[in-house]
């Protein structure tokens, strides 16, 4: 159980953050910009959740996520580490990104197939669904960069779990859009 009396500490004021281990990292440091990214991506599933009150089985699917998401940054934001830890870390596992599988075929099974690129927008829902869509796109590329060097480790379902997500806010935006059938689609070369 997490307990939070005092909410600032200044211990950030030299411009450092504690890790899960302990171990302090500037805070432009590639592991706390990948899990920070993370949290703005739950943030901006949070806003779009404003939209999706009318579709309570998506609303449901996206707090889980939600809580996923805080999954996932505990992860990231506790490396591997040869030292032993007063505690066993958080790690994402195959079945939360099983979840998420099965809920993008669960909201793409009655959508009609796609025959051009869309263009963000349509509902307000959907609208905000590409827009958390993009954050969690920029997760992953922050994620998978941090997974490529060499002093670092990730978890691989974090980068599975982010991938997947983009998907699933994809199909979940298409879904909002009356099942597809307001989509704004692209026409390439439109305006020349």
């Amino acid at each position: 159980m997490v307990i939070l009396n005092k909410i600032y500490t200044k211990t950030g004021d030299d411009g450092t953050t504690g890790l899960g281990t302990g171990e302090r990292r500037l805070k432009f440091d590639l592991r706390v910009e990948s899990y920070g990214t993370v949290d703005e991506t739950n943030a901006s599933i949070g806003s779009a959740r404003l939209h999706t009150g009318q579709w309570p089985d998506l609303d449901a699917m996206l707090l889980r996520i939600q809580n996923d998401l805080f999954d996932l940054g505990a992860d990231l934001a506790t490396p591997e580490t040869d030292e032993k830890l007063e505690y066993e870390p958080l790690r994402l596992i195959k079945s939360q990104v099983a979840r998420v599988e099965a809920d993008i075929d669960l909201l793409n099974s009655d959508l009609n197939p796609l025959r051009s690129f869309i263009l963000p927008g349509g509902s307000p829902a959907a609208t905000a669904l590409h827009v958390a869509r993009t954050v969690a796109r920029r997760a992953e590329r922050l994620i998978v960069h941090l997974a490529q060097s060499p002093e670092e480790q990730v978890t691989p379902q974090c980068i599975h779990y982010m991938n997947r997500l983009s998907d699933f806010l994809f199909v979940a935006a298409r879904y909002t859009n009356n099942g597809g059938k307001d989509d704004i689609l692209w026409v390439p070369g439109e305006n020349r």
